[in-house]
């Protein structure tokens, strides 16, 4: 059976409040969508058991932080069978944040967030040049990511 059709508009009104404040309780989201915040925690309690929710995310803004460098790099493969290989490695470097398998000319197409451009050349050059099964990379760094938001529930 397909697992969205056992949620409801319920639980969907439940996920985009929750996508737009993670930190809203259950008894504020159930006084909006008029249940108890009791039926708001079984119900998230379900959608987390079918892999709907996988867990919570504290979003911090890694520029405050000293972070400056977005980038997202194209990745050749030698072989595209070696996608698995390499995204393993890749996960091991801290500073690459998302791994995509991607159609077109990149097999994989990764976000990096680095302090500085030396680090950013640290990551490239001593990091991801080093992973087996790469061909070769093309870097862009992002000037300005100017949205990002959650997917229109309703």
């Amino acid at each position: 059976m397909d697992k969205n059709l056992e949620i409801d508009k319920t639980d969907l009104k439940i996920l985009s409040l929750l996508m737009q404040d993670a930190k809203m309780p259950y008894t504020t989201i159930g006084e909006k969508i008029f249940v108890s915040g009791g039926t708001v925690h079984v119900r998230m309690a379900k959608m987390e058991q079918m892999g709907i929710v996988k867990g919570s995310q504290l979003i911090v803004d890694p520029e405050k932080l000293g972070w400056d460098i977005s980038a997202f790099i194209g990745i050749y493969l030698d072989k595209s069978s070696l996608y698995d290989e390499v995204a393993d490695q890749l996960e091991k470097i801290p500073e690459v944040v998302s791994i995509n398998y991607t159609t077109g000319m990149y097999s994989i197409f990764a976000k990096i967030v680095c302090r500085d451009t030396p680090h950013l050349r640290e990551v490239l050059h001593d990091k991801v040049q080093k992973v087996q099964g790469i061909q070769r990379t093309e870097t862009f760094i992002s000037l300005e990511e100017r949205t990002v938001r959650p997917i229109p529930l309703l």
